[in-house]
């Protein structure tokens, strides 16, 4: 019940139609106000407003020409007897913006003929209507900056089939940034023949991190071909640590968790932060430890079997550890603060010089932004360990010095 694009005016002659409103009689014609039919064109961005259309208005889709190929459809019915009529809907309100959609002519048809008035009524339409315009505003009310380069790491094929695609990544940027580049900036190997029981195996990797990340990171951020990062990793520990000392707190970037219920790199709509505890050591004489127990528990006795019954014991928990713990990116600004203090803390108590020893159980995301909270040229050596079943528990793996050259 509706016209097409542009502004149809009334044949001369024709008359108009009585609509007799709530407390009024109106002379309503179907002439819709340029005013009204632009404000309905920027709210849809000039799309189908059917949802499962979304179709673009303005070009011919077998020749891509330019041309209007928009309806103005009526959620309640221009006439008494239109479709979704409602003698209760205001006449002076038959056609203002919020009773219009914008339509393809196929969805204006299936909505209007045969039974689309029963089956589309006209709470369904005002809803689909309201998302859509909720939608477009989320989408360009992005700032045109607010781009970003994704960048991946993984090493093994196993991991690499679990990160995501372009575009699965892209729709984990959304609605706070755009990918800056079509193209995955992947810092990681595919083919190793190293295993992570193998003791080549941290510096092989190491190595063909660092490489990687010079080549393709760091050296395009000098040189002002690269922006904001995202980053996706699925890697041993040690090595999502490693990734987050070479980021650092100064380059501007934001890492991504995979999570399992519901599957996926998108952070649920719903989710929430979570309160970090620190225990402190009954004794400061041995061997610093810092244990970081958020996927899982990580009891006193694993840490003694390493260092001995004199080390000292400190601890970053929470109250109910497990692997799919982080729902919320503001997990991840908390348990930046709270490393830090921490970190602070255990230089104080020991010294800047002497080795902490770091026993992490952290979801991804979580381990590369302990490497990030690294203060390079502050912080004590950290030497890095790695649970490994198959060789009896924690094995030390590499140490990251205050020159990054260890």
């Amino acid at each position: 019940m509706s016209t097409r694009g542009g502004t149809r005016r009334r044949p001369p002659g024709r008359p108009s139609t009585k609509i007799a409103g709530p407390m009024e009689h109106v002379d309503v014609t179907r002439d819709v106000k340029v005013s009204v039919q632009n404000i309905l064109w920027g709210r849809a961005a000039g799309r189908c407003q059917f949802p499962a259309c979304n179709r673009s208005l303005t070009r011919t889709p077998a020749t891509q020409e330019t041309r209007n190929l928009a309806e103005k459809a009526h959620i309640r019915a221009f006439s008494r007897g239109g479709p979704r009529a409602d003698h209760k809907w205001p006449a002076h309100l038959i056609n203002d913006v919020e009773n219009l959609l914008l339509l393809c002519q196929d969805c204006h048809i299936t909505i209007d003929r045969a039974e689309g008035p029963d089956k589309y009524v006209a709470a369904q339409l005002a809803e689909w209507k309201a998302l859509h315009e909720q939608r477009v505003e989320t989408a360009t009310g992005i700032a045109a900056s607010c781009h970003s380069h994704i960048v991946t790491y993984g090493t093994s094929v196993g991991a690499h089939d679990a990160l995501p695609t372009f575009r699965t990544a892209a729709e984990a940027l959304f609605p706070h940034a755009f990918p800056a580049s079509s193209r995955i900036i992947e810092l990681g190997t595919r083919a190793s023949y190293l295993r992570d029981h193998d003791d080549a195996f941290w510096m092989h990797e190491r190595k063909q991190l660092a490489h990687r990340y010079e080549q393709r990171v760091r050296i395009p951020l000098e040189q002002g071909d690269l922006g904001p990062l995202s980053i996706f990793a699925l890697a041993p520990q040690p090595l999502l640590i490693d990734l987050g000392v070479l980021i650092g707190d100064i380059t501007s970037a934001t890492t991504y968790q995979r999570h399992r219920e519901p599957a996926g790199w998108n952070w649920p709509a719903d989710g929430e932060g979570i309160a970090f505890d620190v225990h402190t050591p009954n004794r400061t004489d041995g061997p610093p430890a810092l244990v970081l127990a958020v996927s899982a528990t990580i009891t006193p006795d694993r840490i003694t079997r390493v260092l001995g019954e004199d080390a000292a014991i400190w601890m970053l928990t929470v109250s109910a550890p497990h692997n799919d713990i982080v729902k919320s990116p503001a997990t991840l600004g908390e348990f930046r603060r709270t490393v830090r203090s921490l970190l602070d803390t255990i230089k104080a108590q020991h010294g800047d010089r002497t080795p902490v020893h770091v026993f992490p159980a952290l979801p991804v995301s979580l381990a590369v932004e302990f490497g990030r909270a690294r203060m390079p040229k502050a912080d004590s050596p950290w030497m890095i360990y790695d649970e490994n079943q198959a060789r009896g528990g924690f094995i030390p793996t590499f140490t990251i010095s205050q020159d990054l050259t260890a």
